[in-house]
């Protein structure tokens, strides 16, 4: 039985959460694979009931699962920018207490959402790519991070650091990916400016010699974000620091039509990974079954692939989500003139059903 720790969240992630279980379960009847789910509290959830956005022991129980679900963290209740306790915090605790330190973000653009993109469809049809952003380190971790009283007013510092190591291992995933897919990985830094950058590309470079058989290109990330627009199709695996891999895939999203789409798979060493959607959220929406689950319901195939080396179900998973959306069943974000629009559970309900006929 795999064991599989749910972490809800907070505002719509408990509602796409709820549709991730629903596919696992339809792929469980269709497999005869049986699934044990666990819930706990992160983020603001965790907060109002503990004063703390993540217990410990909710990570010792991660580590004894086979696999977490995060739906997403935070709210407009927490965004006082002088809270010294966030929900945020909880989310970077239980990667970093994971030891998750590569997030797989797939942007693949599916033939019949090519309406729905903002970017032209000769830009984006075709587009399959692959983001492996680091995840625990740079920026979001590096010490000092705070503001500071000076005799010139208020002085803010944050600290970017990465070892060598640290660069090498999120690098080498992706290279080991590239050889699965395209054979082709761009590394994207700013090493015209930063040191940190320049250290990135000096082991990039190295890591590269030991996979004669990939092609590896550099790019500014300035670069990055106007090509991503511009000639998607271009791009096969990037790989990039934390904070780059964050804004850049968030923007790769609207090439895939709607941030409801992305799946993401934070992975360590072992098998162990937590999959959540990456549009986060989502307040407006809470409650209202107009929410995509796509996105959860994509990471719950990378669940699947990753996590419980069930690599058949994932595709069943992903054919499911592509048959859905071909035969026009669409969420508000996805939805064009002509096609059926329904909410949450219904296509959730939709998804699911293609998994057990």
């Amino acid at each position: 039985m795999a064991r599989i720790l749910l972490l809800p969240g907070d505002c719509s992630g408990p509602d796409v959460v709820i549709e991730g279980v629903k596919v696992l379960s339809a792929v469980g009847r269709r497999f005869g694979r049986d699934f044990s789910f666990k819930t706990e509290l992160i983020g603001g959830a965790a907060i109002d009931a503990h004063g703390v956005p993540l217990l410990p022991r909710v990570v010792e129980e991660a580590h004894r699962s086979d696999a977490v679900l995060l739906g997403a963290v935070g709210g407009p209740r927490y965004d006082d920018p002088k809270a010294t306790v966030r929900p945020e915090q909880g989310l970077l605790a239980i990667r970093k207490g994971l030891g998750l330190f590569a997030n797989l973000r797939p942007v693949k653009m599916l033939d019949p959402l090519v309406g729905s993109s903002p970017v032209k469809t000769e830009l984006v049809k075709g587009t399959d790519l692959l983001f492996v952003r680091e995840l625990t380190g740079g920026l979001y971790f590096g010490k000092p991070s705070e503001t500071r009283e000076t005799p010139d007013g208020l002085v803010a510092v944050d600290t970017m650091s990465y070892t060598e190591m640290e660069i090498e291992r999120v690098v080498r995933v992706a290279f080991d990916l590239a050889r699965k897919r395209r054979r082709k990985v761009t590394s994207v830094d700013k090493a015209n400016v930063l040191e940190n950058s320049r250290l990135w590309r000096r082991v990039a470079e190295r890591v590269g010699k030991d996979y004669p058989d990939v092609t590896l290109e550099h790019q500014l990330v300035d670069s990055c974000s106007m090509v991503l627009i511009r000639a998607p199709r271009d791009f096969d695996v990037i790989v990039t620091e934390n904070m780059f891999g964050d804004i850049l895939s968030d923007e790769a999203s609207q090439v895939a039509g709607s941030i409801g789409m992305l799946p993401s798979a934070s992975l360590g060493r072992g098998s162990l990974g937590l999959y959540e959607p990456i549009h986060g959220s989502a307040p407006t929406l809470a409650g209202k079954n107009v929410i995509n689950p796509l996105a959860t319901i994509l990471s719950v195939g990378m669940m699947l692939r990753y996590s419980l080396s069930m690599p058949e179900a994932a595709d069943v998973v992903d054919r499911a989500v592509e048959s859905t959306v071909a035969d026009g069943i669409r969420t508000k974000d996805i939805w064009e003139e002509g096609m059926t629009l329904v909410g949450t559970s219904e296509m959730g309900d939709a998804v699911a059903g293609r998994i057990v006929m």
